[in-house]
């Protein structure tokens, strides 16, 4: 099943588009949650430390795949809407050969890093028991991260959101009840958590590699019809290393900010890596739309409708911002209960920095959206120098004043969750000013 969405509602088939991959990266959020939930109330606020902290070193790691995925996927869809089959062809084999080569590179590099995590992130030693163990299960997954997301991108490239959403609901009830089985059952402690999660996670990957191979049309290669140019592989670079720059930096700027986090100690680590999973879990379906909008922009560009661009920027604005203002109402209003669904009501310090944390962000959470939305913009305009410049301002913003701040005694920690929505509000102020000065140009036209 694919979406052309050169065609047809804009508002409609954006949305259409974007509901399953909303709902598919939402279950994906059950594999860090079920992660959390559970090492919290059976394993204890250390072991919830090592988990939350091994989050946010995953999220980095893994931002690199994603990125080159991402970066891949405004190729392909750039060329589905030009209807130019052979270039789709030959970017879909000059990337799959990149980012493979990248994964193995990246996976080696991890094992031969791993006893170095202790001293870059700051972590104390008793934390630490617990994130070596989970860390040397959960980097095996490293491989089945890239053929889920390299293969989702290509199907969500030519308007087919669906087929990811389905393969990654099996594995996220998967993972929930492994997780329930190796901690709780088999008494296997984090690493039965990071087990099961890499278990479900290659299930997702090796099943969305065999239904595109054997449903997707463009990849049913004849004999002679595989040729990898330099121009491609450059094409393919262009998009998609400096997605993946984007990626990164935004992930190391969070990396960064969380070795600030683990020096003040193991109730905040504890209160940060509960607070970080439901605010990753709020603001996740407005990060999605802003990739089915990348898709939207990038068919059309290809298609060469900039009407059509500008009627769907404005609706997906305006969807986006709405959308973030029911969110920033829930979660603040909420941020308690929401707390102590991770942790035990009597860790009460823990509690109460979560619920602080989650009350800064949660207010500005259309910062983040219409950040989203221009990093989805910019990429599928073949200009993702952009959303790394953005992504620069944004994460370099947060780190400068997570350290300036939080070395304050009358600030302390609370100057760390003020730097992050400053650094969304300073990244959008850019990006805006940017389009407004550049937009005939932008938009080919």
């Amino acid at each position: 099943m694919q979406t052309d969405m050169t065609k047809g509602p804009i508002m409609k088939s954006m949305l259409a588009f974007a509901a399953p991959m909303m709902l598919g990266n939402l279950l994906q959020q059950f594999y860090n949650i079920a992660d959390t939930l559970i090492v919290g109330k059976v394993l204890g606020p250390d072991a919830l430390a090592a988990v939350g902290s091994s989050f946010t070193l995953m999220t980095f790691l893994t931002s690199i795949l994603l990125g080159l995925c991402m970066g891949s996927g405004a190729f392909f869809s750039i060329r589905f809407g030009e209807g130019d089959e052979k270039g789709l062809r030959d970017g879909i084999c000059a990337s799959f050969l990149l980012i493979l080569l990248l994964t193995i590179l990246l996976n080696i590099a991890t094992y031969i890093l791993l006893d170095k995590v202790e001293i870059l992130m700051n972590i104390p030693p008793k934390v630490w028991t617990y994130m070596r163990d989970y860390l040397s299960v959960i980097f095996c997954g490293i491989f089945a991260v890239f053929l889920y997301n390299y293969f989702a991108s290509l199907l969500r490239s030519v308007g087919n959101s669906l087929v990811p959403l389905v393969f990654l609901a099996v594995s996220a009830v998967l993972n929930i009840g492994l997780d329930i089985w190796f901690v709780v059952g088999l008494e296997r402690g984090v690493a039965g958590a990071a087990e099961a999660t890499v278990i479900a996670q290659f299930i997702s990957g090796i099943g969305i590699a065999i239904y595109s191979l054997k449903c997707v049309p463009y990849l049913k290669f004849k004999k002679g019809e595989i040729h990898i140019s330099r121009r491609c592989i450059q094409d393919i670079a262009g998009f998609s290393v400096l997605t993946c720059v984007q990626q990164s930096v935004m992930n190391l700027g969070i990396l960064l900010v969380q070795g600030i986090v683990n020096s003040f100690g193991e109730q905040v680590m504890a209160a940060f890596a509960a607070a970080v999973k439901i605010d990753a879990f709020a603001y996740m379906p407005v990060q999605d739309f802003g990739n089915a909008f990348s898709t939207f922009i990038a068919q059309n560009y290809g298609a060469k409708k900039p009407e059509r661009i500008r009627r769907g920027l404005k609706g997906a604005a305006a969807v986006s911002m709405i959308f973030c203002a029911v969110v920033s109402t829930a979660v603040y209003i909420f941020a308690r209960p929401l707390m102590l669904i991770f942790v035990k009501a009597e860790e009460m310090v823990i509690v109460a920095e979560g619920v602080r944390y989650l009350r800064i962000e949660g207010a500005f959470y259309f910062g983040i959206g219409c950040l989203f939305l221009l990093y989805g913009f910019y990429r599928a305009l073949g200009r993702p120098y952009m959303s790394v410049v953005l992504t620069i301002f944004s994460l370099g913003t947060r780190v400068l004043l997570s350290y300036l701040l939080s070395a304050v005694p009358a600030i302390g920690v609370v100057g760390i969750w003020w730097s992050i929505p400053i650094g969304w509000l300073l990244a959008d102020l850019i990006g805006i000013i940017y389009y407004l000065m550049n937009k005939k140009k932008l938009l080919g036209n």
